[in-house]
């Protein structure tokens, strides 16, 4: 049964949703133009994830599982890791290194996924 404990990560993705929205943010969809679904767990990896889908097609964010058919990749986080990742706080590949990220689908999309994308957090 998965609880609703708020994840800091949803705040995060909540902003990232309005940074597309905004001229910084559609540069990115320009750029990068893949889409990432990204599975995030409260603790532990595979248990009680959330799945969310950063669309960098169309410049979206929405909460569940990717329907337009394959993600460029996917990542799975525990939420505290996400967080790091996405604030600058932790590489993305000393992430992926110590098992704190896993990764399927293409590597070269993968790679482009980077703290970079990211509004820079107000306030946490």
């Amino acid at each position: 049964m998965a609880n609703s404990t708020q994840l800091k990560s949803d705040a995060l993705l909540e902003q990232m949703k309005q940074h597309l929205t905004t001229d910084a943010g559609k540069q990115i969809t320009k750029k990068i133009g893949l889409v990432y679904q990204i599975n995030i767990a409260p603790k532990k990896l595979g248990i009680d994830e959330v799945t969310y889908v950063v669309d960098l097609k169309k410049g979206e964010v929405t909460k569940g599982s990717y329907e337009g058919g394959k993600p460029d990749a996917t990542f799975s986080f525990k939420d505290e890791d996400f967080v790091k990742v996405a604030t600058g706080k932790m590489n993305p590949q000393i992430a992926f290194m110590r098992g704190a990220m896993k990764i399927k689908g293409s590597l070269s999309a993968a790679q482009k996924f980077t703290p970079e994308i990211f509004p820079k957090p107000s306030k946490m």
